[in-house]
């Protein structure tokens, strides 16, 4: 994991990056299924409650997505798809 969308404040970051990118929050299955579409960027919005603060990583393949929801993870997460594009230009990821 190493992709990451720099958004100001420690919480909130899903929902800023769907109103700053046009994008949605969705549930976990879309975004799964959402990782099938080579537009969308899905982005995992990770709560770290010792350190209480969000990171919200670019999960640029199907390994990356599985990394973000293994199981036993038990920190709260929520999902936002945008545009591909904007999630590679907004972590620089150089992929694809």
């Amino acid at each position: 994991m190493g992709y990451y969308i720099q958004i100001r404040g420690n919480t909130g970051k899903a929902k800023a990056i769907a109103e700053l990118y046009n994008g949605e929050i969705v549930n976990y299955q879309a975004a799964k299924l959402a990782m099938n579409d080579p537009t969308k960027g899905v982005i995992c919005v990770l709560y770290n409650p010792i350190m209480e603060f969000e990171a919200a990583g670019f999960c640029f393949s199907m390994a990356e997505f599985e990394e973000f929801t293994r199981p036993g993870d038990q920190r709260p997460k929520q999902f936002v798809i945008i545009s591909r594009e904007d999630a590679k230009r907004l972590t620089n990821y150089k992929g694809d």
